[in-house]
């Protein structure tokens, strides 16, 4: 059983909903990135996504593609950003999870990332860019490495996409909650339920539910429809306003609003 896997079953188990963090390597520095995994781990984030910098981004929003940008200006590489999973992963105990886009996997060549990903103890992958067409030799390599490739299910994902995407997923099923970018909304107008129910005809798989999620209370409101809330720009800015003491407050105050006395 992954990682991932674990740590999904220990929450059914406790009968909570689980908490998805993200951060971009590398900013501001990679020093601070490993420090903020620590710091997120043990306020209580369930998995944590690390963010490799992209300079052409798809699904990034304006919060995130700052934060690359500051992150690359600095000089941050996909070598540094593994050499710096592997130096946190003994420390840390929730799954480390590689947001990144296909380009950079690519340019490594698919089983070298993959392998050097492993070595690093990194368990999932997750590639917004890559299409559910095109996913087969990541897949391949993926698997061969025991990284989960977590595909990304969206409002405008048809029925037969979502069964044959549920057919080839690893880990947990990524539902994206609105059309467009990442980023804090005010509110959510997708149908949750029903995408959700739509999902979970296809896989016993996980859902996790990010894009747009902006605190606590909207954490709140998105957790009945999912196994897990996934949240990025809120932590994002916070990081890029050097607030880093307020990272562990944030993250343990969106995972009291996830417990089951809900905060």
């Amino acid at each position: 059983m992954s990682r991932i896997a674990e740590t999904f079953a220990g929450l059914r188990k406790r009968g909570e909903k689980g908490l998805v963090t993200y951060l971009t390597a590398g900013d501001p520095d990679l020093e601070r990135t490993a420090a903020l995994i620590a710091v997120m781990d043990q306020a209580g984030a369930d998995i944590i996504e690390i963010g490799i910098p992209f300079s052409d981004p798809l699904a990034d929003g304006p919060v995130i593609q700052a934060a690359s940008n500051r992150a690359l200006a600095a000089g941050v590489t996909v070598d540094r950003i593994l050499a710096m999973v592997a130096e946190v992963r003994a420390a840390v105990a929730a799954p480390l999870v590689l947001m990144t886009y296909y380009n950079p996997v690519f340019q490594q060549g698919l089983e070298a990332f993959c392998r050097r990903a492993a070595e690093s103890g990194v368990d999932g992958m997750i590639v917004p860019d890559l299409p559910y067409e095109e996913s087969g030799p990541l897949l391949r390599a993926a698997d061969r490495y025991g990284i989960d490739l977590i595909p990304l299910v969206a409002p405008t994902s048809t029925p037969s996409r979502i069964a044959a995407i549920c057919a080839r997923a690893r880990g947990f099923i990524y539902c994206v909650s609105v059309t467009g970018v990442t980023g804090m909304r005010e509110t959510i107008e997708t149908d949750l339920r029903s995408l959700g129910d739509s999902i979970r005809q296809h896989t016993n798989l996980p859902v996790a539910i990010g894009f747009g999620v902006s605190g606590p209370e909207a954490a709140a409101r998105v957790a009945p429809f999912c196994d897990a809330v996934v949240v990025g720009s809120a932590i994002v800015r916070l990081i890029g306003a050097g607030a880093f003491e307020e990272v562990g407050r944030f993250t343990a105050a969106l995972k009291r609003a996830l417990s089951p006395q809900g905060g």
